[in-house]
């Protein structure tokens, strides 16, 4: 197996929070012991006002808080956080930002997103997405693109070990940097961007990649981020597809191996790598009942 990329952030597998050893039958009527991922509710507030109660794995809370608000434009970019505190017997986290804020009206516009683990997108969400002009400079390798796949794919993590997650990789070139996993796709990646936001990570020259679907909630959320280019080892949505197109974002979905398929801002390709010299991905490596 390959040596393990140097990420800031990756899962961490051997963490006895995240997951239960549970017993039970197979398929033959013989007894059986397995891993599985543990969640736990995640109650959110702002400057007191109770926000969301989101079902995590619960780590990295503070990101996840963070990158909520910012996805929900309910923090704005130059809001200063004066303090972030977790109370873990009770599963809250309170952030309190010097700007005053109200967000009754807003709370009873909501929708349910398609997410795993029910995300949920507020009535004004688009505010910000078209208003957001990604570089037309910024590329996507091919050479790079098949390094990533293969780094992350064989990286320990959460899901080969317990199953029942999604993980969200952000990118540069083709170095894989910060790794998070949780029980809905949407959740990996607001704490990716709750930790960009906390620890100074901009996102020029990044690349986001997701192991779930590439639905309209997943092109919102990277657009809001700034990044031009998502990618996923899975498939599109319709709206998804239309979504990229209308923000300018490079969209590439069934990146498996030396396979993958662009459906918007296909320009940004540079066709490098020589995909013959790409083995195609391994029967072990596959996520969907991987060990």
């Amino acid at each position: 197996m390959p040596e393990t990329p140097a990420y800031l952030v990756r899962p961490d597998p051997a963490d006895p929070r995240l997951t239960r050893r549970m017993g039970g039958l197979d398929h033959t009527g013989q007894p059986v012991e397995q891993d599985v991922t543990v969640e736990r509710a995640l109650t959110l507030f702002l400057n007191g006002q109770e926000i969301v109660t989101m079902m995590t794995i619960g780590d990295y809370p503070d990101c996840l808080a963070v990158g909520y608000l910012l996805n929900q434009n309910m923090l704005k970019p130059d809001d200063e956080i004066r303090s972030l505190e977790v109370d873990d017997d009770k599963g809250h986290i309170f952030v309190r930002t010097a700007r005053r804020t109200d967000f009754e009206f807003k709370l009873k516009k909501r929708t349910l997103t398609s997410g795993c683990a029910q995300g949920t997108a507020f009535g004004d969400v688009m505010e910000k997405f078209d208003k957001v002009r990604l570089p037309a400079d910024a590329e996507l390798r091919t050479s790079w693109l098949y390094a990533l796949t293969k780094s992350i794919n064989t990286t320990p993590s959460l899901y080969l070990q317990a199953g029942a997650i999604h993980g969200c990789v952000l990118c540069e070139r083709d170095r894989p940097l910060i790794y998070m996993e949780d029980v809905g796709r949407h959740n990996a990646v607001d704490k990716i961007a709750g930790y960009m936001r906390l620890n100074g990570v901009g996102p020029a020259g990044k690349l986001f990649y997701t192991t779930g679907r590439l639905t309209s909630e997943m092109v919102i959320k990277t657009v809001q981020m700034e990044i031009p280019i998502l990618i996923s080892r899975s498939g599109f949505t319709a709206s998804g597809v239309e979504l990229a197109r209308r923000a300018g974002l490079t969209l590439i979905g069934r990146a498996k191996g030396k396979r993958f398929v662009c459906l918007a801002g296909e320009e940004r390709i540079v066709f490098d790598g020589d995909p013959d010299a790409v083995a195609d991905e391994p029967d072990k490596l596959t996520r969907k009942g991987a060990r």
